[in-house]
């Protein structure tokens, strides 16, 4: 229909490939040192996509010729977009950031539904 399509394009590198193998070996290296017996490890790195936490595309910020999103989580652009997944966050810690996705998607319901009564969006 003539509009242009996203292509991404993704590999992880040498540099990924040879992070995954020292984290392996040092984690490997401190286990043993705590007396634990380790049967299996690897440094396969998977697939992009496979931890389903991926973040920071859509970065959450207050200027728009920096940040896609507002601190709602609502496009700059367009005004009845939201975006609540983990894009508007441009880092994570290693825990579970769905929590913290669940307290924006909330957030941004509530600020989105005082915009619609307020006849502003």
């Amino acid at each position: 229909w003539g509009v242009p399509q996203l292509k991404i394009e993704f590999s992880h590198g040498q540099n990924e490939q040879k992070l995954a193998e020292d984290a392996t070996a040092q984690a490997v290296a401190m286990l043993n040192s705590a007396g634990a017996k380790v049967l299996h490890s690897t440094a396969e790195i998977a697939p992009g996509g496979a931890a389903i936490h991926e973040m920071g595309t859509a970065r959450m910020g207050n200027d728009p010729r920096e940040s896609v999103l507002n601190a709602f989580n609502q496009s700059h652009d367009v005004a009845n977009l939201f975006v609540t997944d983990g894009a508007s966050m441009t880092s994570s810690a290693c825990q579970n950031p769905s929590l913290t996705y669940m307290a924006l998607t909330a957030r941004a319901c509530h600020y989105a539904v005082e915009q619609f009564r307020a006849g502003t969006l």
